[in-house]
């Protein structure tokens, strides 16, 4: 039997909940899988989200941010 090497990630919640949903996939008619997400809609302010808007510029590139502007 041969020893499996696994390699500790340690993250935030907000970091581990973003990168789940930038991983899920769905499968269309033709069989090729596509993101399930596209990104995140997102207001932020009054610090109640700090750590999620952490997490999504961090991983911007996979699952991208689309912000909401009023002014």
């Amino acid at each position: 039997m041969s020893a499996t090497l696994h390699k500790t990630i340690r993250l935030t919640m907000a970091q581990a909940l973003v990168r789940y949903l930038a991983a899920l996939r769905t499968e269309e008619g033709d069989g090729s899988l596509i993101p399930l997400f596209g990104g995140a809609f997102a207001i932020f302010g009054h610090g109640n989200v700090a750590g999620i808007g952490e997490a999504l510029y961090q991983y911007k590139e996979v699952f991208p941010t689309y912000r909401a502007h009023n002014e």
